[in-house]
This record gives structure tokens, sequence and C-alpha cells, in this order.
């Protein structure tokens, strides 16, 4: 009996089917609204990107268009967008027509006065000042005390290096320096002093000096001189 009972109030309170069926219904029902509006709201944002691509891609036609002013169609001559073999001028031809050109644009010119105070900190380079007088300050009153002038103080503050003797000395002694100096003179000038005339009679004195190799104890190889062929009659195999 208990059994059966709770069998019973089960399916009559807590799991109902009916409210169960109805309330996995309403979910169904509920999923769809849901996912038509994300289906909406995405579509709605590709249109949007597709927007924002297109006038982009305009905005940069047009640039271009006033960028390339110049090789728009004239009454003598035909641009290279108004090609005389189409039938009608090209799209940019159209659009080169209703642009306009682009202006130049104007270079900011840098206060010398800004470029040296931004070039005296590397010490790269000393400091110039210019002769002119410069405008007196307005409305700004000189401050009261012993104060020296900012060009002046600058001037003192980057002034080029002044290095004494015993820096700008070398610190070879000159003793050494000559000894380098006769080593070089050696090494690049000639070894003998005896100039070559190019006189018959200049020559025809002096003692003919031979060479060690015809000079020797040993006398002279006759190889190259004499013949070039060794001659052996013992092997030969005839007599001729």
């Amino acid at each position: 009996i208990q059994k059966r009972w709770r069998g019973y109030y089960v399916r009559k309170y807590i799991h109902n089917y009916y409210a169960l069926k109805k309330y996995l219904e309403a979910i169904s029902v509920n999923n769809e609204i849901v996912r038509n509006e994300l289906q909406e709201y995405t579509e709605m944002k590709e249109n949007e990107e597709k927007r924002k691509d297109l006038e982009k891609k305009e905005k940069e036609k047009k640039y271009q268009a006033r960028k390339m002013h110049y090789l728009l169609s004239t009454e003598q001559i035909a641009g290279i967008y108004n090609s005389p073999f189409r039938k009608s001028p090209d799209p940019m031809e159209l659009l080169l027509r209703k642009s306009k050109p682009l202006s130049h644009r104007q270079q900011q010119m840098k206060s010398p006065f800004a470029y040296e105070l931004y070039d005296w900190p590397t010490c790269k380079r000393s400091p110039t000042f210019s002769t002119a007088q410069p405008l007196p300050p307005i409305g700004r009153q000189k401050p009261q005390g012993p104060f020296r002038d900012t060009a002046e103080v600058l001037r003192q503050r980057y002034k080029p290096l002044e290095p004494t003797l015993r820096v700008a000395a070398s610190i070879n002694s000159p003793l050494e320096k000559a000894r380098e100096e006769m080593k070089r003179e050696e090494w690049r000038n000639r070894i003998h002093d005896n100039e070559f005339l190019p006189f018959s009679s200049y020559h025809k004195n002096e003692k003919y000096d031979p060479s060690i190799h015809r000079s020797g104890k040993y006398g002279q190889e006759t190889y190259g001189v004499k013949h070039f062929r060794e001659v052996q009659p013992k092997k030969w195999v005839a007599d001729k």
C-alpha cells in the first residue's frame, strides 16, 4: 500500500508529466525567440561591418582620386583612365572629375635655438650663439639678484675641452719617435744606391761578377747547356 501511495503522490504532485511537458514547450518557444533575436543581431552586425568596409573603400578611392588628380584628361590629351579605345570612360576618370586635388603639406620649421638646446646635452658639437640681439621679453622683469645672463652661463657650461700640456702631449718620447721614423725610412728606401744607366759605354770597364751557380768549385751543370737528353749506348737494343 505504501509503495502504491508513494508512486501516486510523486506522479501527482512532485513529477507531474503534463506540467513538465508544458514547461519544456515554454523553454523551446523561448529558445526559438532568443535564436531569432541573435540571428537578427548577427545580420545587423554583418551589414554594419559591410557598410563600414564600403565607406572605408570609398574613402580610400576618393583619397587616391585626389592624390592622382594630375592624371585627369584635358582637352588636348586623354588621361590613362580615358582611353580612346574604350566605349565609355573608366569610373576612375569620372571620380577624378568630381574630386579636388590635394593641397601641398606645409613643412613645420624647427626653431634653431631649440635644435641647439637639444644638441647641447649630447656634447656632439659646441653650441653656436647668434650674434643678433634677442628681443626683450614681453611683460617679464629680470629677477632681482646677482644673476648672470643665461647665454653666458650656457656658454661657460658647454665650452669646448681645453686639455693641459700633459694630456695633449704624446706618450712616446722624441727618441722613440726618431727611431720609428728611421725604421720606416729604411724600410721604404732602396737597398743599394747603384743607379742603372742605360749606356753601353758606362759599364764596359766594370768587372763581370759571375753568379754563384756558375762559379762554384763543383763545375758547371751540363743539363740545359750542352744537351737536353742523356745518351747511354750500353742500354741500346740495336747499334743504330
